[in-house]
């Protein structure tokens, strides 16, 4: 069984990554904690609530953390994953409310709680955490790991010419982070999913067709290039029309962007790496932020070679498989997506 606290700023890529989680029998979700990123925080936990119902799954607290960063204005971005962050999904009012618990409450009384057991999985700006470890500074030794979504090292950004999104947001946050794992044993420092290999997971039209033949939908699923914008799945099973919709949302952005018509759902494979179901390779490193160059703020540096004569503070994921990790989602989230079936009038779905 795999103990999984996520931190999310969800996000089209974070809600993939959640809806395979929940898709997985060995993983248990100890809680959704939310940031501000790719929207506002408390959009961010209606995003999940409505996808925890949407999976038929109750009783996994969400709670809101940090609304701002830590030093610097936040900036969200709706044009990249849309007005409430999942595309053009809509998913009505969720019923669950949001915890009273303030996430940095939720990070420390769970850890501290269940030593030793609990992965981090970080998919957002790491503002959270940052301010979790500011309260209890053994949380690195606490958990069984933690795994990143964030930074790119010699590689181009996706936010600015060489800063990641979840690390541009609060670069201050990311740096307090690193610099708290500096010096610890190899197995507990945090295994980085950064964007040289996160961009590898590019999804394409025939993904999304392969998770609707998953899901035993009658009619193929059809996300193409040359249809209209905006167009929206009719799909008859909920879950897969609510990844389509979203997912056509972030390809029409990067094809914007002259980067194809694919999706990059770098958050995605950062939850199969978190659980071990994908393969990859790491490299040791010791990586620092940069905080004050308004050039260059938010820039992720690592050092592979030992140059700053400091300790390895990480292990940043240097090789990974696309193919064998689409396999992975699609055959795990069609099989949810089956289990779920078509909902009876007036329900969002029905338990797995």
């Amino acid at each position: 069984m795999h103990s999984v606290l996520m931190d999310v700023d969800t996000g089209i890529d974070d809600a993939l990554a959640l809806v395979y989680l929940l898709s997985r029998p060995e993983v248990r979700l100890q809680a959704i904690t939310c940031t501000a990123g790719n929207v506002g925080a408390r959009q961010v936990a209606l995003n999940n609530l409505a996808l925890l119902e949407l999976c038929g799954r109750q009783g996994v607290e969400v709670a809101i953390g940090a609304e701002t960063p830590l030093e610097i204005p936040l900036v969200t971005t709706e044009e990249t994953h849309g007005p409430q962050g999942i595309g053009y999904a809509e998913l009505p009012q969720p019923a669950q409310g949001i915890s009273p618990r303030h996430a940095v409450d939720v990070w420390v009384d769970e850890v501290r709680t269940h030593p030793g057991e609990i992965t981090g999985l970080i998919t957002g700006p790491l503002t959270n955490f940052a301010l979790a470890l500011r309260r209890e500074p053994r949380l690195p030794r606490l958990l069984k790991g933690l795994v990143i979504m964030g930074g790119s090292f010699y590689y181009q950004g996706n936010t600015t010419p060489t800063a990641e999104w979840n690390t541009s947001v609060d670069p201050h946050a990311a740096k307090e982070v690193f610099a708290a794992y500096r010096g610890l044993p190899e197995d507990k420092l945090p295994i980085v999913c950064a964007l040289e290999t996160t961009e590898r997971i590019e999804m394409r039209p025939e993904h999304l067709r392969r998770l609707g033949e998953a899901a035993g939908t009658p009619e193929p699923e059809l996300v193409l290039p040359e249809q209209p914008e905006g167009l929206r799945s009719a799909s008859s099973n909920p879950l897969v029309a609510c990844l389509s919709d979203a997912v056509r949302f972030y390809m029409e952005f990067h094809r914007l962007y002259d980067q194809g018509y694919v999706a990059h759902v770098h958050d995605a494979f950062a939850a199969c790496a978190a659980i071990g179901r994908t393969p990859f390779s790491t490299r040791l490193a010791t990586v620092d932020v940069e905080t004050d160059s308004p050039l260059l703020v938010g820039t992720t540096v690592a050092d592979f070679r030992g140059l700053w004569g400091l300790p390895a503070n990480a292990r940043i994921v240097s090789d990974n498989n696309p193919d064998q990790c689409f396999d992975e989602l699609i055959a795990s989230i069609g099989a949810l997506a089956r289990r779920l079936g078509v909902p009876q009038k007036g329900q969002i779905g029905t338990s797995p």
